[in-house]
């Protein structure tokens, strides 16, 4: 008899977007949720896809440590704050830290449920070369032990650094970064403005990148207004010097706040001709190596995505003759991108975007079910190395 399966979400920040698009494909898929994890400020967690989540603890976004005291103190009091959740079949850890309070969750009372490890960034600490590094993917090796199953979202990840590191032995479910829409509430599926100037890039997201903030300013103040910068997002106030400041004294770069994800993705990028693909934050690491969540947005949406040679954004890119990948990172290179950009060049780069099927920038109900189906799998299963990826 078919029975539902109760997925148990350990999540590290309540209020990423990323942790919404996630419990919807569960519930897509036929999973009942329950959320729990730790908030980035004193206020009470919002309602998340009807859910009420149960907050572990506040955390500080770039404070390492206190997020280790802070999942510490998390881990002692976890049984009785899990105490009225109900058995779960599967339990997905977001994030290393969640990883040791999946861990200790999983021997609660007779629960006894397969961990699932969410890693969708290698933070640069386990890169390190050092003592904290070492000791650090010393750590995710013995809280990974147990695990049954690694989610993770560009196969970059698992090329340069789970398999090199061995830092894991267990099966690897690649799933991208797509846009998952419910299907009680659709959208009309926006093409951009006409090819007439100024040009207009899209960043959106989290806004993270300094260098990129920097570039994209001195290349439109290079150009003179016959390129904008449209910014919408979370800015990660603790890696700009101002953001705000910085923001309003450029003359092509516009700011306008936060946008919701994914009702509003429509709209915003329908008013851009290019998407920035592009990361700095931690370059030649997993900067490098990731599939942004805007990738799939802006193709999803019709705007062309600009990506950086050398990284996993542009082999994607390349590999499906979509968009244009800058030589270097440069304002030189940019200019020279636009400079030989006329209105044929980019209806031809929007019509090659627009020609893929919407399957390759969205997830499906039929997806989420398939989904849902792998982690009811893991129930009683045992490790087997191997890498598969969700079908589209």
């Amino acid at each position: 008899m078919y029975r539902v399966p109760h997925i148990l979400y350990l999540v590290h920040d309540l209020a990423d977007p990323a942790v919404s698009r996630r419990v919807r494909m569960l519930h897509a898929g036929g999973a009942v949720v329950t959320l729990a994890g730790f908030t980035r400020s004193q206020a009470k967690a919002a309602r998340i896809e009807s859910l009420d989540p149960v907050e572990l603890g506040c955390t500080s976004d770039g404070k390492f440590a206190q997020r280790l005291l802070a999942v510490g103190r998390a881990w002692w009091k976890l049984s009785s704050t899990l105490r009225y959740v109900a058995k779960p079949d599967v339990i997905i850890a977001r994030n290393l830290e969640m990883l040791a309070l999946a861990n200790r969750a999983s021997t609660l009372g007779d629960w006894n449920a397969p961990v699932v490890y969410e890693c969708l960034d290698i933070h640069r600490l386990l890169l390190r070369q050092d003592v904290i590094g070492k000791c650090l993917r010393l750590a995710e090796r013995s809280l990974a032990r147990s695990a049954k199953l690694l989610i993770t979202s560009s196969p970059a990840f698992v090329d340069n650094y789970f398999d090199p590191f061995k830092v894991l032995h267990m099966p690897v479910l690649l799933l991208e970064n797509k846009v998952f829409r419910p299907a009680a509430s659709p959208d009309e599926i926006s093409l951009p403005m006409t090819a007439t100037k100024p040009w207009k890039i899209g960043w959106f997201g989290a806004l993270r990148c300094r260098r990129s903030l920097g570039l994209l300013a001195d290349f439109t103040r290079r150009l003179d207004g016959q390129v904008e910068v449209i910014l919408r997002g979370r800015p990660a106030y603790s890696e700009f010097d101002d953001f705000d400041r910085f923001v309003a004294h450029e003359p092509y770069l516009h700011f306008y706040g936060p946008y919701k994800n994914p009702e509003e993705l429509a709209a915003i990028y329908g008013e851009v001709h290019f998407s920035w693909a592009i990361d700095f934050f931690e370059a030649g690491q997993n900067s490098d190596w990731l599939l942004p969540n805007r990738l799939y947005e802006g193709c999803l949406y019709g705007s062309v995505p600009i990506g950086l040679a050398g990284t996993q954004t542009s082999s994607f890119l390349q590999e499906r003759n979509i968009g244009f990948s800058l030589s270097g990172p440069t304002v030189d290179a940019l200019v020279s991108l636009f400079k030989e950009l006329d209105q044929q060049s980019y209806l031809q780069a929007r019509s090659n975007v627009a020609a893929l099927p919407r399957e390759s920038w969205e997830w499906t109900e039929k997806d989420c079910r398939s989904f849902v189906d792998q982690l009811r799998q893991l129930v009683g299963s045992t490790n087997k190395h191997g890498i598969c990826k969700l079908a589209a």
